[in-house]
């Protein structure tokens, strides 16, 4: 068997290394041509995307990751003002029914681990421009730069703005809630003057004051992830973990689109945070500018199933969940992962076990109207 995969994010590069491991030939086709391009800030980890981590990567790998993420998000937190300081309101357990138990994740991180290992798999600046269907079974996909491949499988795992989808399932369309996100990470070190990393620990935190709704995760690696890297993937190098100190996630809602460059983005949200508490502005001017990222909020509604073929999805290219999608994309890539081994093994026939991995990502990802 034969896979190609279109967008080297997390779902995608999960899916290559479980497929590898397999035995299973693949090749990624990746747009962008930076290696380290930004695709966030932070992750939280669940157990979604910890058993994808520990099934698809090699050991080494999953040391790894699990060395540097950052200690146990095991409740939510609420603040508030008292006194015109920040103090914790409420405090509820993460017990699965709005969020999970997990760790933070850097996501620049995780991705330099995945693309590690890769380096001859991954075609970087090859834009897809769309896949036949062939008399034999197998699938040609075309390329902006003329460029053809065949494979038995094409997998579109190219995000919200998936140029597979467009093609495969023009109906499924993303419709745009007109909401924005800014995002972005501050060192822990000019965050802890404001004395928040403290009171929140480990904890995700939230808080809304003065018309104004804030998100915040302090990052401790629980290794220093060069230290990490030497002990176990000593031959990756990369200013991302080079250069890897803690830090304070945050991310502000924005009414309206911001400034599309990353230091206009974080001039936007300086001015959102400028009435809050001195703990919670600190957090917004000391942020690296570089790193702060506008996101467009989109969803797909969920649609009817559609017959099974040799091409599919996953990750964000056919369902969108904010705040956890990396785990469903990490999760998606296991299941798909696990059917095509029985494949390519003989177990079950290929498009039946493309069908059977597309019911599961339906009912988990749409558990609302799946039988639609």
């Amino acid at each position: 068997m034969r896979v190609i995969v279109i967008g080297a994010g997390l779902g995608g590069l999960t899916l290559a290394h479980g497929l590898r491991q397999a035995g299973i030939d693949v090749v990624v086709y990746e747009r962008d041509k930076a290696r380290g391009r930004p695709q966030g800030v932070s992750l939280h980890f669940d157990d979604r995307g910890m058993a994808a981590l520990r099934a698809c990567l090699p050991p080494s790998h999953v040391a790894m990751a699990e060395a540097t993420m950052g200690g146990p998000r095991e409740q939510t937190l609420l603040l508030s003002e008292v006194d015109g300081e920040v103090a914790v309101a409420d405090a509820r357990p993460a017990d699965g029914t709005v969020a999970r138990p997990g760790r933070q994740v850097s996501r620049r991180l995780l991705r330099a681990v995945l693309l590690s290992g890769l380096e001859d798999a991954v075609r970087f600046g090859t834009e897809f421009l769309g896949f036949d269907r062939r008399a034999d079974g197998t699938v040609l996909a075309r390329f902006a730069d003329g460029g053809r491949d065949t494979a038995d499988v094409l997998v579109g795992a190219d995000g919200i703005g998936s140029a597979v989808r467009r093609q495969y399932l023009p109906h499924v369309r993303v419709a745009d809630t007109g909401r924005h996100m800014l995002m972005g990470a501050t060192p822990l070190r000019a965050a802890a003057r404001g004395g928040l990393p403290a009171l929140i620990g480990d904890s995700p935190a939230s808080v809304r004051l003065r018309g104004t709704t804030m998100a915040l995760g302090v990052h401790r690696f629980a290794e220093p992830p060069a230290a990490a890297r030497d002990r176990w993937l000593p031959a990756l190098r990369s200013p991302v973990i080079d250069d890897a100190e803690d830090y304070v996630m945050w991310a502000l809602p924005a009414a309206r689109e911001p400034a599309r460059s990353p230091a206009g983005s974080w001039r936007r949200a300086r001015e959102l945070t400028a009435d809050l508490p001195a703990a919670l502005r600190l957090i917004v001017d000391e942020a690296w500018p570089e790193l702060t990222a506008s996101l467009r909020i989109g969803t797909i509604p969920p649609m009817p199933p559609w017959p099974a073929g040799p091409v599919t999805l996953l990750g964000d290219a056919i369902h969108l969940a904010p705040g956890f999608g990396g785990n469903l994309a990490m999760q998606d890539a296991r299941r798909l992962r696990d059917v095509l081994r029985q494949a390519d093994r003989g177990e079950r026939e290929l498009l039946p076990a493309i069908g059977a991995y597309e019911d599961a990502m339906r009912r988990d990802a749409f558990p609302v109207g799946h039988s639609a």
